[in-house]
């Protein structure tokens, strides 16, 4: 029998909250991290001393010479953005839910297409330990069917990451060619488990997938030279007619998130840049058919949103992300809400509703820009944000609660405009949220008045993603390749040329003995140890000379 579920039953109520959802918070915790060298008994100046620096340096950069090769190309540093919207999930990325888009099937009308990513701003070369789901999560996608703040519907996903070698610090061993390549190191599999519930408890339970494969992060073209068949590998359909994907993905999302220097620099200097250029994600797609999710075809709108629950010490789950409609806990909620916002349910945000009726940042455009906010309480927002557009998918009798809503009868465009709903495009945002609607646009327009009559045609610059989505399911671009970036000086793309370092790197074919691959990392290999052996030899000398000091 399966045990009674209900999401106020993984964590504990703390006093005075309205909402049960919140409890745990606790379990949360951020790790310190100890300095590896700090000052001490060795710290003062002296021959000894001034010998045994010199020669650590010599060992140092005998290893820095042997990375140069490698950080020739290292990733910058990413800045803050909108996917890391509260202050305790920015510090956890693996749990941190960036986005979400529900769509009508472009290629498959009757069935409706649920994208999901976490892990923000992922470096396309930021390995040894590249991007994986967490182990210790749920990763939760959530239908509401009928407008009553609740569940009907949850699937489950859940995680498992397996090593192959744990002697060696490489994600790859070699050239990846499949999903079951014995070269590929770090794989994950993960579960689905389709929760079907009742006023928040839950009645039903089953298995729709199990051990399906994670399409693994990009490393780069000389591991991965073909990565679409690792991803269409990926691809699986679970029983009952819904189709399933997990893997790395270029970041849907297009921003200028200047938008926190002063709204854009002050002066709207700083637009038309794409913050989110040139970064991955990890995605959870999922392809349901529409009678599977909604009510009825007489009430065809589904409210849909995704959270992260996180396993503790004690082997409890709690919520710690959530995420419906885009940008409502980055610019809606203030700072004291985020957290709270992001460990609650649908069925108690009625706590957050002056957030909406009261927002901040018309009024910071209006300080900024002399653009007068429009009059509160901006029940306009509500509809977009808590309720639906009447007429187009807000279900009947619905308690208002944060949701993204779409409405299943609703065929998808054959031309979709990138404002949707603004521009009269009845399949694009707010109506759900397709990969290109332009939702910074959207929301900037709404929030200035544009369903009150208020028109501004306020815009970041931005008006579309920089890869090139897919025309099937999963929809989702390509990750961007861990080999991205400018060549090293010299050489071509395609061309089969030494390093600059000479001959001990020796390239693939090169018909100097062995291959490449082995080559490369002896020669790696060697220097490490030269660094190694005169890093011992210093230390060797100077503990002589502490014994015999002259």
């Amino acid at each position: 029998m399966s045990k009674s579920f209900s999401p106020a039953d993984q964590s504990e109520r703390p006093a005075g909250s309205e909402d049960p959802s919140v409890r745990g918070k606790s379990a949360l915790r951020t790790d310190g991290m100890t300095p590896l060298f700090s000052r001490g008994p060795f710290s003062g100046r002296g021959p000894g001393r001034t010998g045994l620096v010199t020669l650590i340096c010599g060992a140092v950069a005998a290893g820095a010479l042997t990375a140069a090769g490698v950080t020739a190309l290292a990733p910058q540093a990413a800045s803050a953005s909108s996917h890391r919207e509260a202050p305790l999930i920015s510090g956890t990325p693996q749990y941190d839910n960036t986005d979400l888009y529900a769509f009508a099937s472009p290629d498959k009308p009757d069935t409706t297409t649920i994208v999901a990513n976490w892990i923000p701003f992922e470096e396309p070369a930021g390995g040894p330990n590249f991007y994986t789901f967490a182990d210790d999560a749920q990763y939760d996608i959530h239908i509401d069917s009928n407008g009553d703040a609740q569940d009907d519907l949850l699937f489950r996903y859940t995680f498992k990451t397996h090593t192959r070698n744990g002697n060696t610090f490489l994600y790859n061993t070699g050239v990846v060619k499949s999903l079951d390549d014995p070269n590929l190191n770090i794989t994950q599999t993960y579960d689905i488990d389709l929760i079907r519930l009742k006023h928040g408890r839950e009645v039903y339970r089953t298995r729709v997938a199990d051990k399906v494969p994670v399409a693994p992060s990009d490393v780069g073209k000389a591991s991965m030279p073909d990565y679409g068949k690792l991803r269409a590998q990926a691809l699986y359909k679970t029983a009952g007619g819904a189709t399933t994907f997990a893997g790395q993905a270029a970041d849907p999302f297009f921003a200028d998130l200047r938008v926190f220097d002063l709204l854009y620099g002050g002066n709207l200097s700083e637009v038309g840049n794409d913050t989110l250029k040139g970064y991955n994600v990890n995605t959870i797609a999922l392809q349901v058919p529409n009678d599977l999710i909604r009510e009825s075809s007489k009430q065809p709108v589904v409210g849909i949103w995704s959270t992260t629950q996180r396993r503790n010490a004690q082997g409890y789950y709690t919520q710690v992300s959530r995420l419906g409609n885009p940008l409502v806990n980055e610019v809606v909620n203030p700072q004291k809400d985020k957290d709270k916002f992001n460990a609650s349910q649908p069925a108690y945000d009625a706590q957050f509703l002056k957030n909406v009726t009261n927002p901040e940042l018309p009024k910071l455009i209006e300080s900024i820009y002399k653009i007068k906010a429009p009059s509160e309480p901006r029940n306009d927002l509500v509809d977009v944000f808590l309720k639906g557009v009447k007429g187009l998918n807000q279900p009947p009798n619905v308690r208002p609660s944060e949701e993204l809503r779409l409405n299943t009868s609703i065929k998808p465009s054959m031309h979709p405009k990138r404002l949707g709903v603004l521009d009269g495009d009845k399949a694009g945002f707010p109506n759900g949220r397709r990969l290109t609607d332009d939702v910074v646009d959207e929301a900037l327009q709404v929030m200035e008045g544009a369903l009150v009559g208020q028109k501004t045609g306020l815009s970041d610059g931005v008006d579309k993603a920089d890869g090139t989505f897919e025309k099937s399911f999963p929809y989702v671009a390509e990750p961007d390749s861990g080999s991205h970036g400018p060549l090293a000086k010299g050489t071509t793309a395609g061309t089969d040329v030494r390093s600059q370092l000479g001959d001990a790197l020796q390239p693939a074919g090169s018909g100097s003995g062995g291959s490449g691959n082995t080559v490369l990392i002896a020669a790696s290999a060697a220097s490490g140890a030269a660094g190694i052996l005169l890093l011992g030899t210093a230390v060797g000398w100077w503990r002589r000379r502490i014994r015999r000091p002259y």
